[in-house]
């Protein structure tokens, strides 16, 4: 017979177990929203190594360093999903719609790079994600660029999210690459005294039909978040208060997609226009049957 005694003390530890739960969840909640505000942004990118067949026409990328302005908007924030938009403003009269990061907690529904412009759906377990947070990457036009699951860590005065995921080439290297079609990132998100760090240390793989890969180079990213006054993004607030609408219905209608829980094939382009080039067109009351019409047109 199990004693009053040994009860009450597997009760405390239960109680005990789920206070540090919350505790650690409040944590890594507050390290998400940190990253919302206003920034000053250096992005840093160089090619460390190279492992290329023939070594002579090889030629690495050129080492980036650019500066912006970038305000981070919050957009959902629940206990379970923090959204989050990037908007580059490039001047209070020219705002370009950047990536989106949503944070997921414990989720169980991943959609992986594979190559091209498709991604697998894969349904992780409950028990491998418990205490974990989804970063969902999203590209300008929202649809998917790159997801992965890992634990918030905060010891010895460190705060950080690391994880691996695949991807499609990034932007500046789209029209400038052909030779390599994964990027698989390292990812670090550290917050800091000041704003917050997005590490990267990349691969460049070739990928075949049969899913093998062939490391072509290596690359190394450090973009430094650096917070400044909310006031010195108001033209970026301003946009987004004028262009949410137009945006909600996009991601709506992308969330659809992505709720059938199956693979995900894209076509580049259609009529030889790209899909973020024909969404960026619409005016901010474009209708939402408008906006589903367009994005269907480059589901597979």
């Amino acid at each position: 017979m199990i004693s009053k005694s040994l009860l009450m003390s597997a009760a405390v530890a239960l109680t005990c177990s789920l206070g540090f739960s919350q505790d650690k969840k409040q944590q890594d909640i507050k390290s998400i929203k940190s990253m919302c505000g206003c920034y000053e942004v250096k992005f840093n990118f160089t090619e460390t190594f190279s492992y290329p067949k023939d070594s002579l026409t090889y030629k690495p990328s050129e080492t980036k360093h650019e500066s912006a302005l970038e305000w981070v908007q919050l957009l959902e924030d629940t206990p379970n999903k923090i959204v989050m938009q990037h908007l580059l403003i490039v001047s209070p009269d020219m705002i370009i719609k950047h990536w989106r990061q949503d944070w997921l907690y414990e989720n169980t529904d991943l959609y992986t790079f594979d190559k091209g412009n498709s991604w697998k759906y894969k349904k992780l377990d409950k028990k491998a994600v418990k205490g974990q947070w989804t970063q969902k990457v999203y590209q300008v036009d929202d649809s998917p660029r790159y997801e992965g699951s890992s634990t918030w860590v905060h010891v010895d005065g460190q705060d950080y999210w690391a994880n691996v995921a695949d991807a499609p080439l990034p932007r500046r290297e789209q029209t400038k690459r052909n030779d390599y079609n994964v990027l698989k990132r390292r990812n670090i998100h550290e917050i800091t005294a000041t704003g917050w760090n997005h590490e990267q240390d990349n691969d460049k793989l070739v990928r075949d039909d049969a899913g093998k890969d062939v490391l072509l180079a290596q690359e190394k990213g450090f973009d430094v978040y650096t917070k400044v006054d909310d006031s010195k993004c108001i033209a970026g607030q301003k946009w987004w208060a004028a262009n949410n609408a137009l945006w909600k219905n996009v991601r709506d209608k992308w969330q659809t997609l992505f709720d059938r829980h199956k693979d995900l094939n894209l076509e580049a382009k259609v009529d030889r226009k790209a899909l973020y080039s024909l969404l960026f067109d619409l005016k901010p009351d474009t209708a939402k049957a408008e906006t589903d019409k367009i994005i269907d047109k480059f589901v597979k």
